[in-house]
């Protein structure tokens, strides 16, 4: 099995960075995250901080070869999960922020897109890879 690239590793490093990053702020600034919940979600305050937990639990597992597909894995079930927290943002705006519409519906895509990174980081096997 060839090396990875260190593109890849940089990549997953930022990717890590960034899940607990996110997952640490659902602890320290809690007020975002619940506002965006669409109102038929449960247990809001439980729903942030499990995800928040889930979050760095991730980021952390994506660093460790023999933990990273059950990590990615589950980023990418949570990133599948919090889509329609983003969607009601979308639809109904961001209570106590004031934030132009075009901006919430552009973060849509922005979920895809994390998806496909945690994907071709954790994942995706290189040709050089076997």
């Amino acid at each position: 099995m060839a090396p990875e690239s260190t593109l890849k590793r940089i990549s997953r490093v930022l990717l890590a960075i960034f899940f607990v990053v996110a997952g640490v702020n659902h602890f320290l600034r809690p007020g975002p995250y619940l506002a965006m919940m669409p109102p038929w979600l449960p247990w809001p305050v439980a729903m942030n901080q499990i995800s928040g937990a889930a979050e760095i639990a991730g980021g952390l597992g994506i660093l460790f070869p023999w933990k990273r597909r059950c990590a990615a894995w589950g980023l990418i079930a949570l990133l599948v999960a919090v889509f329609p927290a983003n969607l009601q943002v979308a639809l109904h705006g961001w209570p106590g922020m004031h934030i132009p519409a075009w901006i919430l519906w552009a973060r849509l895509p922005f979920q895809p897109l994390l998806i496909a990174w945690v994907y071709l980081t954790c994942l995706r096997r290189d040709a050089t890879q076997g």
